[in-house]
């Protein structure tokens, strides 16, 4: 069954229309299989930064602290030990951990393509016949989006903005435009993650980053 979709110019304005593959944008959401690739990709993303160090990185303990015998006290090897104050740690975090997760790659671009899907079915989503910016101006790019939020978008007025835009390749003058507003994300095709999709509650893409993605997985 054919998608048919509006395809709107840069000053919000009716532009025609477009027809989306089913393939890419029509399939039937299987929330397990995206559950799965969101958590597969943020462990991948993870980083692990905390780490205490154990008795053989702590400093000191280079001779026992006092004689075996004798002292009174009980009887210690090393100042290094956990039990001493700036010893070692026991069982604490370390940076060795790995938080890796795999995931099948056909599952993980059909887990993709039903958040494509999910969002192409919504009204939250956008087709531009081309986005460009003639200069580096935040204020010319915001005033784009803002014209979009105005006229289409269905969102509350008081909700904060959410906008993942997606082009067909990597545009510098757009990326520096749109890098400082807060709530607005530019991707290019080649970066589309799920995490991201489900991020966003609005999806803007432009004609060709539609054509570039039936092109790669409509197939």
């Amino acid at each position: 069954m054919s998608i048919k979709i509006k395809v709107y110019n840069q000053n919000a304005e009716p532009a025609g229309e477009i027809e989306l593959s089913p393939k890419v944008f029509g399939l039937k959401i299987n929330n397990d299989l995206v559950h799965q690739a969101v958590i597969t990709q943020m462990a991948n993303e993870r980083q692990v930064i905390a780490h205490t160090k154990d008795r053989s990185e702590v400093r000191g303990g280079g001779r026992k602290p006092w004689r075996q015998k004798g002292t009174g006290r009980a009887r210690h090897g090393s100042n290094r030990s956990p039990i001493w104050i700036g010893g070692g740690v026991t069982f604490g975090p370390r940076n060795e951990r790995n938080f890796k997760k795999r995931i099948n790659k056909k599952m993980k671009q059909n887990a993709l393509l039903m958040a494509l899907s999910d969002k192409a079915a919504g009204a939250n989503f956008i087709i531009l016949d081309k986005l460009a910016a003639a200069e580096f101006k935040t204020k010319v790019f915001n005033k784009i989006i803002s014209s979009f939020e105005n006229n289409i978008l269905k969102s509350e007025k008081k909700s904060k903005r959410s906008i993942l835009i997606i082009i067909d390749k990597s545009d510098e003058k757009l990326s520096y435009s749109a890098r400082n507003l807060a709530g607005i994300k530019l991707l290019n095709a080649d970066n589309i993650n799920i995490v991201d999709l489900l991020k966003y509650k609005n999806l803007i893409l432009n004609k060709a980053a539609v054509e570039t993605l039936e092109a790669r997985y409509g197939k």
